[in-house]
C-alpha cells in the first residue's frame, strides 16, 4: 500500500514563507514611519527657521524705536535746556517758547515707547515658538536614528521607542503653533 503523503512539509514552506512576508511587512512600515518622521522634522526645521529670523527682525525693529524714542528725549531736553537758558539770559518771556514742542515731543515718545514694547512683545513671542520647533526637531532625528537602529537590528521595540518619540516631537511641533 501506498504512503499517503501528509501535506506537512509544503504547510511548513508557506508558514516560513508568511512569516518572511510579515518581517519584510514589519520592515516596509519601519522604513515609511521613518520618512514621515524625516518629513515632520522638515517642517519643524523650516518653522523653527521662519520664527527665528521673525524673533529677530522684530527685535531690530523695537531696536529702531528705542532709538527714535532716545532721538525724542534729546530733542525734548535739548528744547527744555535752550528755554531754561534764554529765561536766564532775558528777563522777559521768550514769545516763541518750546512748552508746545516739548509737549508734542512727549506724547510722540509715549506712542513710540508703546510701539517699540509691541514689537518687543512680538519678539518673544516668536522666540518661544522657535523654541518649540526647535525641540520639535531635535526629538524627531532621535527618533530617525532610534529608527535606523531598529532597521538595522530588526527589533520591534526600538521602532516603538521611535513612534513615542514621534508623538512627544508632534507635541512640541503643535506647541509651537
Amino acid at each position: 500500500m501506498e504512503e499517503m503523503e501528509v501535506p506537512t512539509e509544503h504547510l511548513h514552506e508557506a508558514i516560513k514563507e508568511k512569516a518572511e512576508e510579515a518581517r519584510e511587512r514589519w520592515v516596509m512600515y519601519l522604513a515609511l514611519s521613518t520618512a514621515f518622521i524625516a518629513v515632520l522634522a522638515a517642517i519643524a526645521g523650516l518653522l523653527g527657521g521662519h520664527h527665528a529670523n521673525e524673533a529677530m527682525i522684530e527685535e531690530i525693529k523695537a531696536s529702531n524705536q528705542w532709538s527714535y524714542y532716545q532721538s525724542k528725549s534729546i530733542k525734548s531736553e535739548l528744547a527744555e535746556a535752550t528755554d531754561k537758558i534764554l529765561l536766564q539770559v532775558s528777563s522777559t518771556p521768550i514769545p516763541g517758547d518750546n512748552k508746545e514742542r516739548i509737549a508734542r515731543y512727549e506724547k510722540e515718545k509715549e506712542t513710540i515707547k508703546q510701539t517699540a514694547e509691541a514689537h518687543e512683545k512680538a519678539s518673544e513671542t516668536h522666540l518661544e515658538q522657535h523654541k518649540n520647533f526647535a525641540k520639535a526637531v531635535t526629538i524627531f532625528q532621535i527618533a530617525i536614528a532610534i529608527s535606523a537602529i531598529a532597521i538595522l537590528t530588526r527589533k520591534r521595540v526600538l521602532w516603538y521607542g521611535a513612534i513615542a518619540l514621534t508623538l512627544a516631537g508632534s507635541y512640541f511641533l503643535f506647541a509651537g503653533f
